[in-house]
């Protein structure tokens, strides 16, 4: 009973902190312009209370960070990823990427744009991110009654998804938290071989792992990842890429150059018509290729609490649950990142680094690419305010 008590003690703790927040981004919406598609104006630092070389020297010290390995993402991402042979093959697209590459969106305007920020680059698990934020498309039109139904209920008869006594007892809120310890073989590629425990064991020891209950353990796995975006497709029998399309990336004015890649082999028919299943990350190619300045739209959208303009594309209420911590303290829904003690800021994070960056306070986005010491770039730029 204690441990149930701390842990509602802390989200409602986490919830109050919140709810101020929000409003206050609602009413910071309400007054801000919002970037035309195809044009992000642009202001001098120092107009806005920034100190240019605090700035300059940050974006200096990031860049120092670059990812060395290869750009070739092909030849990369074998490499990068603990999956086991023979499932480590590449099924999905990928491409020579940009180099280092960032954005500073700072009380709306870009302050900074540094390399090739239009490039429609693989963004690994921040892909994840949009997909969560699709299946808060489907909780708001009632394809989904209550995250903590079982999602097996909601399969169309022959679909086997969440049929074996273990999968059955999976919710929509464990596959959001990556909590659901979904098992099975999803696109040919087994829940077990992706990112394996680094042990000298043989590999067929993990396949045979005892099976925790679904709730009580977070896992990082893209195969429990694929198994939400195929049911969610299946609610909506319509590609996930053109739902995010229509609902989000439209309205928010993002370019054309984006494209959410789908394995070759994750194709299924739904009411007669062959439709992709996508991917939630790049782990075996495919998944979103987007540029930095499309992320940041993604990001500000956040920033502004869901608001375009005029239009409340992604709710309040979602928003607040994606940033409820679950069993890992630090992570909601996927792939939303907070730290406790600083719960005015999130970050949607990827492999290569890959991040957008969200603070509530600093009226803050950053992207940044192929770059590590995000956390140190970060407080950098906030640390550039001038007092």
């Amino acid at each position: 009973m204690m441990t149930v008590h701390r842990r509602f003690t802390a989200a409602a703790i986490a919830f109050v902190v919140a709810v101020p927040l929000l409003l206050a981004a609602r009413e910071q919406a309400a007054a801000r312009h919002f970037p035309p598609a195809g044009d992000w104006p642009k202001r001098d630092p120092a107009e806005l209370g920034l100190d240019p070389a605090k700035l300059g020297e940050a974006i200096k010290a990031a860049l120092a960070t670059e990812n060395t390995n290869t750009r070739d993402l092909s030849v990369d991402i074998p490499n990068t990823f603990r999956n086991e042979a023979p499932y480590n093959n590449l099924i999905g697209p990928t491409q020579e990427r940009a180099g280092a590459n960032l954005l500073v969106i700072y009380k709306g305007y870009a302050v900074a744009s540094v390399g090739d920020t239009a490039r429609a680059d693989m963004t690994f698990s921040v892909t994840k991110t949009f997909l969560s934020t699709v299946v808060g498309e489907a909780f708001e039109r009632g394809l989904i009654k209550d995250l903590n139904d079982k999602a097996a209920a909601y399969m169309p008869a022959g679909v086997d998804l969440f049929t074996s006594p273990h999968n059955a007892k999976i919710t929509w809120d464990h596959l959001l938290r990556q909590t659901s310890n979904w098992s099975g073989t999803i696109c040919g590629k087994p829940d077990w071989a992706d990112r394996p425990p680094n042990t000298q064991k043989d590999p067929k020891e993990w396949e045979k792992r005892p099976m925790v209950e679904p709730g009580t353990e977070f896992e990082y796995n893209d195969a429990r990842v694929n198994a939400l975006a195929l049911a969610t497709l299946y609610l909506f029998k319509e590609p996930l890429p053109a739902v995010l399309k229509r609902e989000i990336m439209d309205p928010i004015g993002a370019s054309s150059t984006w494209h959410w890649e789908p394995y070759e082999n994750a194709y299924v028919t739904i009411d007669g018509k062959r439709m992709p299943s996508i991917p939630g990350g790049g782990h075996h190619g495919g998944g979103m290729f987007i540029s930095g300045w499309d992320m940041a739209r993604f990001g500000y959208l956040f920033l502004n609490n869901g608001r375009w303009g005029d239009r409340q594309l992604v709710t309040e209420k979602w928003i607040q649950m994606a940033r409820t911590p679950g069993v890992n303290r630090g992570y909601g829904f996927m792939n939303w990142y907070f730290n406790a003690n600083r719960p005015n800021r999130v970050s949607f994070n990827g492999n290569g680094p890959n991040m957008i960056y969200i603070d509530w306070e600093h009226d803050l986005v950053i992207v940044t690419r192929w770059l590590g010491g995000g956390n140190a770039f970060v407080n950098a730029v906030v640390a550039a305010k001038v007092q």
